[in-house]
Formats: C-alpha cells, sequence, structure tokens
C-alpha cells in the first residue's frame, strides 16, 4: 500500500492512476518503480510550489512510464527508450479515452524528459516531469526540497542504499542492445560507464564523412 498524502500531494485516486501502477508494477524492478513513484511527488509539489496548472492524474501516467522502455518488454527495440515509453503511455491513454491534446501532452513528456534546455518551456507536466527526474537521478535543484519534504518522501518511497549505481545499471541494461539510440543525448554516458569497449558516435565525424563530403572531394 502506498500513502495517501505526502506533503500536502496525493496521489490521484482514480482506475486510471491504479492501471497505471500497475502497468509498471508488473514489470519494472522495485527500484524503477520507487523512482518513478519519488518522480511524481518532486514534481507535483514542485508544481505546487511554483503554483503551476497541471494536471495530476495526467502527471502521474507519466511519471509511471517515463522509464518503462527500460524494461524488459523492450529488450529487442532499437527505438529511444524514450519513445517506447511515450508510445506505451499513448496506448495507455487512448484506451481510456483520453483527449488528443492531453495524451499528446504526456508523450511528450515522456519523450523529452532527458533532453535538457527545452522542456522547462513547454507545458507544465512536461517541465515537470524533466525537472523531478532530475532530482530523484542526480539531485537536480535538491536544495528548493524543504528537509521534511525530501525526508517524507523517500521514507514513504525509500532510495535504495546504492541507488546511483543501481540506476546506471538499470539504464545499461534497457540500453546496451540499443547503442545507436544513444547519439546525440547523454544516454550514451550510461555505457561509456559499464562498458569500456564503447565508443561514442562524432557528430563531427559524421558531418565530414557525409555523402556531401564524399561528393565534393570526388568532383572538385
Amino acid at each position: 500500500m502506498t500513502p495517501d498524502i505526502l506533503c500536502g500531494v496525493a496521489i490521484p485516486d482514480s482506475r486510471i492512476a491504479r492501471e497505471a501502477t500497475e502497468a509498471l508494477r508488473d514489470v519494472a524492478s522495485p527500484l524503477l518503480f520507487t523512482h518513478s513513484l519519488r518522480v511524481y511527488f518532486w514534481g507535483a509539489l514542485a508544481g505546487n510550489r511554483l503554483q503551476l496548472s497541471y494536471d495530476p492524474e495526467l502527471f502521474y501516467v507519466a511519471s509511471m512510464f517515463h522509464d518503462l522502455g527500460l524494461t524488459s518488454p523492450y529488450r529487442d527495440s532499437q527505438r529511444r527508450f524514450e519513445v517506447d515509453g511515450a508510445d506505451a503511455a499513448r496506448e495507455f491513454l487512448r484506451r481510456h479515452g483520453i483527449e488528443k491534446s492531453e495524451i499528446d501532452r504526456v508523450w511528450a513528456a515522456i519523450a523529452l524528459h532527458t533532453t535538457p534546455g527545452i522542456p522547462q518551456h513547454m507545458h507544465p507536466e512536461i517541465a515537470l516531469l524533466h525537472a523531478a527526474t532530475g532530482m530523484d537521478v542526480a539531485g537536480r535543484n535538491y536544495a528548493s526540497f524543504s528537509e521534511e519534504e525530501r525526508q517524507t518522501v523517500t521514507s514513504a518511497f525509500p532510495r535504495e542504499p546504492d541507488f546511483e549505481n543501481g540506476i546506471i545499471d538499470e539504464f545499461w541494461h534497457g540500453l546496451r542492445h540499443r547503442p545507436d539510440s544513444t547519439f546525440g543525448t547523454f544516454n550514451d554516458d550510461y555505457l561509456a560507464r559499464r562498458d569500456p569497449t564503447f565508443r561514442r558516435a562524432d557528430v563531427c565525424s559524421v558531418i565530414l564523412s557525409s555523402p556531401w563530403t564524399c561528393a565534393h572531394h570526388a568532383h572538385p
């Protein structure tokens, strides 16, 4: 059982929220599951503090699905894991009859949650998911949460003793079969950390070996 209210934030009491919880619980490790719950609370607390107008139910679904693409059902996927989770959330919300504009917000929130510099300029659900994942994984904006908030959330949904290495391993297992999907993102850092043979793609090399460059040298 999860606590009903933490620091004034409640998990939505709805069929959609309950089914989203179960959808993640069925496939995620305990580490990813509790991480996703904390993400919801960090985002909701920040949204309330900043007086943003966001939909708690939509944000909860985004929180539950944001790392779904790292789980075992997607071990054969070659797409970005964020897109796998976003598409799963889209199909889930379609089955529940949610309007397309709201589905699109959830899709973008999940698809962009690892992309710095853009989400904070978009709808609150999108901005909050990006901020909340950064808080839970890397402590981004840690000081903007009170000691009471941090203690309350982590007491209800504890961080594993070695969460930092655990979450790196989750990314490693979710991405090592699709290294090309990490190009242009910081997700290649996870592969480089766990695999000494991993070689990052280099956009300058891509440009210098493009068909345009080859054509130019072939026909001076």
